[in-house]
């Protein structure tokens, strides 16, 4: 048996493009790639804070640095410059590996810098 689990997430992202007329995708800065773990291509789910919108398309590297958040194609009208939104990508893990498993967290600051990281997500207090 699988489990469909958290890989990874840039949480509070800020959508710096929306491009409408592009081939598809979402664009995220390669440095911000390469720290949660997500691969050029791979399926992410995108939550837009600011409109409740949920959508999914695949990630595409930008340019290394640039703090780039781009929303493309279709997928743009879900997001604009400006909003908030929190970038999801989840794996299919063995019954075996769920125990050890712990996703890759990184937070996002204004400007889309980074402010930390983690591999837990807090529990939420009533």
């Amino acid at each position: 048996m699988h489990t469909v689990m958290l890989k990874a997430k840039l949480h509070m992202a800020r959508v710096t493009h929306a491009v409408l007329h592009y081939e598809g995708s979402c664009a995220i800065d390669g440095e911000l790639l390469d720290m949660a773990g997500i691969r050029e291509n791979e399926q992410v789910q995108i939550y837009n804070v600011a409109t409740g919108a949920r959508f999914t398309t695949y990630a595409i590297r930008g340019e290394a640095g640039s703090k780039m958040i781009s929303i493309n194609g279709a997928a743009a009208h879900h997001g604009k410059p400006g909003h908030r939104v929190i970038i999801c990508s989840y794996a299919h893990y063995e019954e075996s590996e769920l125990d050890s498993h712990r996703p890759s967290l990184v937070y996002l600051a204004e400007g889309n810098e980074v402010s930390h990281t983690s591999n837990a997500i807090p529990v939420q207090l009533a």
